[in-house]
Parts: C-alpha cells; sequence; structure tokens
C-alpha cells in the first residue's frame, strides 16, 4: 500500500545520451535519485534532517526494467511511491513520457537506516519519519 506519492518533471540533457543517440542506461538511476530526493524534500524530511539525526539510508537493493528508451529533450516524470519505512524504506518508482503518459521505467529501491558514527544497521524508523509517514496513510 503506497503511502506518500511524489513526482517530478525531468528534461533530458544531450549529455545524458550514448553512442546510439538514447539515454545510457545507468543515467536512469540519476533520474531515480532526484526524485528522491524531491520526495523526502516534500515529506519535509530531507538527507540533511537524516545527518542531522545521525543517520543514513544507503541504497541496499535496486530492481530496473526498462520499457523504453528517452531521447533528448524528452520531458519525463518520474513517479516516487513511499510503500515502506521499516525495518527498511521500499520505494516504487515509475518514469513516463510526461506529455503521452507512456511508461519507460519502473523501479524499486530499499534503502536500509544507518548509524552514521559506526555504520551498524537500525531496524526501526528515526521517530520524525514514523510521525510523518503515519500522517500520510492512507
Amino acid at each position: 500500500m503506497v503511502k506518500f506519492e511524489s513526482s517530478m518533471i525531468i528534461e533530458i540533457p544531450f549529455y545524458d545520451l550514448d553512442p546510439m543517440n538514447v539515454v545510457w542506461h545507468g543515467n536512469y538511476v540519476k533520474y531515480l535519485e532526484e526524485a528522491r530526493c524531491e520526495m523526502f524534500k516534500n515529506l519535509k524530511y530531507t538527507y540533511e534532517n537524516m545527518r542531522k539525526e545521525g543517520i543514513a539510508y544507503p541504497v541496499a537493493k535496486m530492481d530496473l526494467k526498462f520499457i523504453k528508451s528517452c531521447k533528448f529533450g524528452q520531458k519525463i516524470k518520474v513517479t516516487t511511491l513511499l510503500e515502506e519505512i521499516e525495518p527498511c524504506i521500499i520505494i516504487k518508482y515509475i518514469i513516463t513520457d510526461a506529455s503521452t503518459e507512456e511508461k519507460i521505467l519502473t523501479a524499486r529501491s530499499m534503502q536500509i537506516c544507518i548509524n552514521t558514527k559506526n555504520g551498524e544497521s537500525i531496524h526501526c524508523a528515526p521517530d520524525k519519519l514514523k510521525e510523518i509517514f503515519e500522517e500520510c496513510k492512507v
């Protein structure tokens, strides 16, 4: 069940293209990261908040399904769907063409909470994130 949804539009820059004149596959991860940052900003729980609390959420697993290629100048909509925050953050992503809504890519990431001082895993979300998440529940 999706607890929070966020979207943003990205215009494909020339420097993200490969020799076949389509977006190089590794750049899609960058678009997902931009959308994930935007989602946390919209939640009002940013990476800066995490840093101040002494935690980080590195990506532990990421699955991507490529459906179509993006081209220079194309506007894409990257939607993030926050599904879980404990014991890890699970986010589903959908990239579509911003004008036609044709699906381009789907993905899912799993991020583990760690203590930045000792690198150990933390199996519960910070209180502030739990409060925000509870307010977002459908």
